[in-house]
């Protein structure tokens, strides 16, 4: 994607002139992102995938600020954000029927995140799937507790954090001591000689809540399909595909091959196959709704 160095990747110093710089992209309408979607997939055109990353890098901005409080300079994780970003277009499907900011979160995010991890001395310990998700939701349940004050967790606070997140209670207090770095006031000054205040930042304009607006429905589309592709399978298909694809805390084969008297490796077989059904099912229902709209 070579048009990318025409765009403002990083900060370079100055975060108030970039914000500003960023604010003049206008935003697109789903007509506009969808036809410079194909632009970019069926004929590589670098100036519809500049437009498209473009207009979303308020969008990376905004996720940026989110997770000011590991430490990190709020210029580096946008930075980091905007690279999600172009992959994000760079891998992103129109014909899957959804909007570009709503797959490009996912993309924004794990860049951040993975640009935290690798800045942080956590990874030095060795980073588990257990450690980051608790790296990642100790400083929600804590505000949950309404426990985000500087100092050591309580005992029945530690408590619960461990049972929540499946982790020792031991990992919570050690990352609860490195994470105890006070946040950045949002009343701080975004730079010393400047009045504006990071806050001014946040607030929400007219075409941010319409992008919201279609990111909302969107998710509401895809419940609907997925609710829709459920009720194809069977009961039984229906049940080890959420036990072991929609939960936060997936169901293990041998519980599931237990509960239905079957081999792990026949459970797995059904998972499989329920999960294809699945693809086939809400690709179909696309394609009606696509068909419907255009009749």
């Amino acid at each position: 994607m070579a048009s990318t160095s025409m765009i403002p990747i990083a900060p370079e110093g100055n975060l108030s002139r970039y914000l500003q710089e960023i604010r003049k992209f206008p935003m697109l309408s789903p007509e506009e992102e969808l036809n410079l979607a194909k632009r970019w997939r069926d004929e590589q055109d670098e100036k519809a995938a500049h437009k498209l990353v473009t207009s979303h890098l308020r969008l990376v901005a905004k996720i940026a600020m989110g997770y000011r409080g590991y430490g990190l300079p709020v210029g580096e994780l946008i930075s980091e954000g905007n690279v999600g970003m172009m992959q994000a277009v760079k891998r992103f499907d129109p014909d899957r029927g959804f909007r570009l900011a709503t797959y490009a979160m996912w993309w924004i995010r794990a860049a951040i995140q993975e640009y935290i991890l690798h800045s942080w001395s956590l990874v030095k310990m060795g980073t588990t799937a257990a450690q980051k998700k608790l790296f990642f939701n100790l400083r929600r349940l804590k505000g949950q507790m309404a426990a985000l004050e500087e100092g050591d967790l309580k005992p029945e606070q530690v408590e619960k954090i461990a049972r929540v997140l499946q982790v020792p209670e031991q990992d919570v207090v050690s990352m609860n001591r490195r994470l105890s770095s006070p946040d950045n006031s949002l009343n701080s000054p975004i730079r010393a000689d400047s009045e504006g205040e990071w806050q001014d930042w946040l607030v929400d304009e007219g075409e941010s809540q319409e992008e919201e607006l279609a990111e909302r429905e969107d998710m509401s589309n895809r419940r609907d399909l997925l609710n829709g592709a459920l009720r194809s399978l069977n009961d039984r298909e229906r049940h080890i595909l959420i036990e072991r694809r929609l939960k936060d805390e997936p169901t293990t084969l041998e519980e599931l091959s237990q509960q239905y008297n079957i081999s792990r490796e026949r459970v797995r077989q059904i998972e499989v196959r329920a999960f294809e059904k699945l693809q086939k099912n809400m690709k179909q229902q696309i394609v009606e709704r696509r068909l419907a709209v255009s009749s």
